[in-house]
């Protein structure tokens, strides 16, 4: 073979200095040299120069090899390691892995880069002690490099802040124990939009220097790739700014190679490099020519001299060698041409490339929030996705929080039960086809699955745990508790055995309350109990006031069915009443109230039945302490009066349905599906029965107002003593389908502020962002989708103000939601649809429950909060509350004969009993290490300038936290725990950044004097500490 050049007259115009064997190349269109076939030997073994390093001056391609493994979508994460079920997808993780490490064997240049720890950790546990040394080696030797570190790649819509980390913290630390290496690279490749909080915490603040990503709304590409902006510098937190920046890059189009005919996994349709001169169709011109033309094209719109291609895709190096063979050859032949270079790299040299170049790099603050792929296909239809098992995540999520931190008094035991069963579930739930609700129905239900197992366990822990320090006073070297404490995980669906009992025998129910905040608190308690003869007593034996609330037929109506669709039981006895009384419970400890037979009745809530004149001088009021609500004879309208703050407000309450839309096989069809929020129009009121009346509710603790709107939504607003806030708790469900319409069902909330088309939504439960409507900071928003195209995750809360008020929402769990008017809020609660949205599940989101194959379509329960307060004054309890949302009270239930106090501890405290937490910092890790050591993270609750008061530094005595041991040592770590924080920062690229202003100077809490043993920590600073203690 010989290259030969045409003539200058038959070429096309040259734009380019390129030249090779004598004829100039057009860089955009290298065409004019043609191979012509001569003599040539006997074909023969070729070693092809797969030499990497970059080459200065000329364009670098960055071959990066890599799988992206889901922990569960189509299959479930097991189905998916071991290759089964593959008539749904042929994907077998254990076969990547395998053949992984014979190609990278086979040539020490060759490189790959491995994500998903879940099953990284899988195939590990399966090897032999040779294998495991042969994988060290590649480790060490930076062939095989381990990039995000997760169990899995997290969400990063509907996850909270303190999973991400939790998550992450699990892979990391497996790395670190059996590597002995931190990962440097943030890859989160196929999440469906990208939050501030994983850039600046789950990226800077683990100590990442870049990271990478796909998914960006499809306007907000098109105009980087113009400015060649996809490669930035984030600032993802007003607080930390530059302090917490990384180098973040979006591929071009997705994560995988560039164009159609580079794709290598076994039965690919893509050319291969057919390089043997005795064969016909060779080819390597052609490769070579579509090799340079598509690094070029990319070139164009990426800064420096060095691009990345993502060499794979999903599940992809089932037999790796078919992809190793090719890109050996393509580099071989690509870097004999000369015009590029090609090498097998990883995103950790692109990084240090990158770096190198000296380049100012523009700024991106905020996040990518919401991303449509095309036109009418916003993906925000899962912000609400699958909403009970979001609740069951976060449900759990807080629990795990409460359980390691007793797990940590108890001791943790190597026999014993653990939480890590429940680690590893939550940890698996944290994926992006996981809480997002975007997998199949089977996969859901694995991992709600996997969720029981892992509560199971750790409530055993809880138990274990609180029957220990409850024992503490008389356990004169018995080894193991006596006491069994009960707990009821569907105390929501008012199902607790352990309380509804009748105490005529004489006997006490005792009720062990934990709080897992770091202050003291006091909260309503409600159980359900058999009948009114009932006391509550504190552990002093004095009489607590309570109050017993009828559990209404919908409440007994959504405990009966589901008992027996989770459970497999029939209720033996129905309760009559919710107990409810008020409990205060020291920082990070217990508390012990008694229930017992009474001989005259509790206080049993007044009731009467209201109803809707149409007439707005009709009202009645509702509300036990400064917080009043009054209702109006016109349906859904309110008055809001706060006697404390005197704020005052009318509110108009209702719910609402978007219709989905379906296939209309029209050239921009998009169905309304798990991802994909698309309403085919505007909304459609639900009106409430005309003959439903309201019933209320009231006694000395809480009043309620119970409202059936439909035959399938049911709504009670509660408002307590000692409490400026409503909950709302709403049932809705069996959505209808009857009609053929997929229906997704909002609750919204209209007062008269002037919000100016402007609200405020958090970033993964942790910062606020601003949002405004119709309207992206980054470029000129097209406006196709009024509705779904601005709506957004919301995991802690959204709120909104005027000159004078605040209104801000909370929530229970991660749902969608906006502002679609002025003074409005609007949160999605539910979602039941008929047509799949075609982005891969293949499946409609139509979730049933099912009793012996008799199925109806899925009800939800949740809560949300609001309160309204003067402007300014709203942060506190946004924080605050919000953090109480997060961590509820832990009940633990038992019986005792009568005289529990005298033989148990009743009232506990981890910290030093004259000691609580500052009111804006957090415990939101207390982990045991095992070997004296000790796992703490302290969250600084607030953003720079949110709260007048406490947006301000804070302290925290650590010899309080931990009064009953002496701390030898403390260690600051990065975020996920796995490397000390000084010799993060000291490993720290930093990044030339184009165009910043000026900001304020970043604070943050400084060393810990070995003797004081005071941690500072600066608005929305998060610390992790590794304690050593004396033994």
């Amino acid at each position: 073979m010989e290259l030969l050049c045409l003539e200058e007259a038959e070429l096309r115009r040259s734009y380019s200095l390129f030249s090779f064997g004598g004829c100039v190349f057009d860089i955009l269109m290298p065409i004019w040299c043609v191979w012509k076939r001569i003599p040539w030997p006997e074909s023969k073994y070729i070693r092809y120069n797969t030499t990497s390093t970059t080459v200065p001056g000329k364009l670098n391609v960055h071959l990066v090899a890599h799988t992206h493994d889901d922990v569960g979508w189509l299959k479930t994460v097991d189905q998916y390691y071991v290759g089964s079920n593959n008539s749904i997808q042929g994907a077998c993780v254990q076969n990547v892995l395998d053949s992984i490490v014979p190609a990278l064997l086979a040539d020490k240049n060759r490189k790959f880069i491995y994500v998903e720890q879940a099953f990284f950790q899988r195939w590990w546990r399966e090897q032999s002690e040779a294998v495991k040394d042969t994988v060290k080696k590649l480790v060490n030797s930076g062939q095989l490099e381990f990039i995000n570190g997760g169990m899995c790649m997290h969400d990063e819509a509907a996850t909270h802040y303190i999973d991400m980390i939790d998550q992450t913290t699990l892979g990391h630390r497996f790395i670190k124990e059996e590597f002995g290496i931190t990962p440097r690279i943030g890859w989160q490749i196929d999440p469906f939009g990208h939050s501030a909080v994983q850039a600046y915490l789950l990226g800077a603040e683990v100590g990442f220097d870049s990271l990478f990503f796909a998914r960006i709304d499809y306007q907000d590409r098109a105009k980087r790739k113009g400015e060649k902006t996809l490669e930035v510098v984030w600032q993802g937190s007003k607080s930390l700014g530059s302090s917490a920046q990384i180098f973040s890059g979006a591929f071009p189009e997705n994560y995988e190679p560039p164009t159609s005919n580079f794709y290598y996994e076994v039965n690919d349709d893509s050319a291969v490099v057919q390089d043997d001169v005795n064969l016909f169709d060779y080819n390597v011109p052609d490769r070579v020519n579509e090799f340079v033309s598509a690094a070029i094209s990319q070139a164009n719109i990426t800064r420096t001299n060095h691009v990345m291609w993502t060499m794979g895709t999903d599940f992809k190096y089932q037999y790796a060698h078919t992809w190793f063979r090719q890109m050996d050859k393509l580099m071989h032949y690509v870097n004999q041409d000369g015009r590029v270079h090609a090498l097998y790299s990883t995103p950790s040299i692109y990084t240090d490339a990158k770096h190198a170049a000296n380049e100012a790099w523009p700024i991106k603050t905020d996040d990518f929030f919401p991303y449509a792929d095309r036109v009418n296909a916003y993906w925000t239809g899962y912000f609400t996705s699958r909403p009970a098992l979001k609740g069951y995540v976060r449900f759990l999520s807080g629990y795990y929080l409460a359980a390691r931190q007793l797990e940590y008094f108890k001791g943790k035991s190597a026999l014993g039960p653990k939480t890590d069963s429940l680690a590893d579930a939550l940890s698996l739930a944290q994926h992006h086809d996981a809480v997002s609700g975007t997998s199949k129905q089977h996969v859901a239900n694995d991992y709600a699955k996997r969720l029981s197992i892992g509560y199971t366990e750790a409530e055993k822990v809880v138990a274990a745990s609180l029957a220990g320090l409850t024992e503490a006073a008389t356990n004169t070297g018995r080894k193991t508790p006596q006491i069994k404490f009960q707990q009821c995980p569907l105390l929501n669906v008012s199902y607790c055995p352990a309380s509804e009992v009748g105490f005529s025998d004489g006997k006490d129910l005792v009720v062990v309350i934990y709080n897992p905040v770091g202050w003291k608190r006091e909260d309503i308690i409600r159980i359900p109990v058999v009948n009114e003869n009932v006391v509550v007593r504190d552990s002093s034996g004095k009489e607590v006031q309570s109050q017993l609330l009828p559990i209404l037929d919908a409440f007994l109506g959504l405990k009966n069915y589901h008992t027996a669709a989770y459970l497999g039981v029939s209720a033996t006895v129905n309760a009559k009443y919710w107990l409810a009384f008020s409990a205060t419970v020291p920082p990070l400890g217990f508390s012990t109230y008694y229930v017992s037979n009474a001989k005259k009745s509790a206080t049993i809530s007044d009731r009467h039945t209201a109803y809707r004149s149409g007439n707005q001088n009709d009202t009645f009021e509702v509300g036990p302490g400064n917080l009043k609500l009054v209702y109006s004879g016109i349906q859904g309208k309110l008055t809001y009066i706060n006697n404390r703050s005197k704020v005052q407000e009318s509110l108009e309450e209702a719910y609402k349905y978007y219709s989905g839309y379906g296939n209309d096989r029209t050239e921009t069809s998009q169905a309304s599906g798990a991802y994909i929020f698309r309403p085919n129009g505007s909304s459609s009121p639900i009106k409430p029965d005309v003959e439903s009346p309201l019933t209320v509710l009231r006694g000395p603790i809480v009043h309620e107002v119970h409202q059936k709107i439909n035959s399938w939504i049911y709504q009670t607003t509660r408002l307590y003593k000692g409490k400026d806030h409503a909950e709302v708790e709403f049932i809705v469900g069996p959505i209808p389908i009857d009609d053929g319409v997929g229906k997704e069902i909002a609750t919204e909330i209209k007062t008269t502020l002037a919000s100016s088309k402007t609200f405020y939504t958090d970033s993964n439960g942790r910062d606020f962002i601003e949002r405004v409507r119709d309207y992206r900071k980054d470029w000129d928003l097209e406006v196709n989708q009024p509705v779904a195209g601005n709506y957004y995750p919301i995991n802690l809360g959204i709120y909104l103000k005027d000159k004078s008020k605040e209104f801000s929402v909370l929530v229970d769990r991660s749902v969608g939601g906006s502002s679609i008017l002025d003074g409005q809020v609007e949160l999605m609660v539910h979602r039941r649809l008929l047509q799949d949205d075609s982005r891969g599940v293949a499946e409609a989101l139509n979730e049933t429950v099912c009793i012996q194959n008799k199925c109806t379509g899925l009800t939800v329960l949740g809560k949300y909060y609001f309160r309204i307060d003067p402007v300014g004054e709203g942060a506190r309890w946004r924080r605050s509350f919000g953090q109480e949302i997060y961590s509820p009270f832990l009940l633990a239930f038992t019986e005792s004969d009568g005289n529990w106090g005298d033989s148990h501890v009743t009232t506990f405290s981890g910290l030093d009993p004259s000691y609580s937490l500052p009111d804006n910092v957090a415990i939101i890790t207390l982990e045991d290490l095992g070997d004296g050591k000790v796992l703490l993270r302290l969250a600084h609750l607030y953003e720079i300038g949110e709260d007048k008061h406490l947006s301000v530094k804070a302290s925290v005595e650590l010899k309080k936290v931990f009064p009953y041991k002496q701390i030898q040592k403390i260690t600051e770590a990065s975020l996920s725990a796995n490397q000390e924080r000084a010799e993060m920062e000291r490993k720290r690229l930093v990044w030339q950044v184009k165009g910043s202003t000026p900001e304020p100077q970043v604070s943050r809490g400084g060393p810990v004097d070995p003797d004081k043993l005071v941690a500072e920590l600066a608005p929305m600073e998060i610390r992790t500490f590794i304690i050593s203690f004396r033994h």
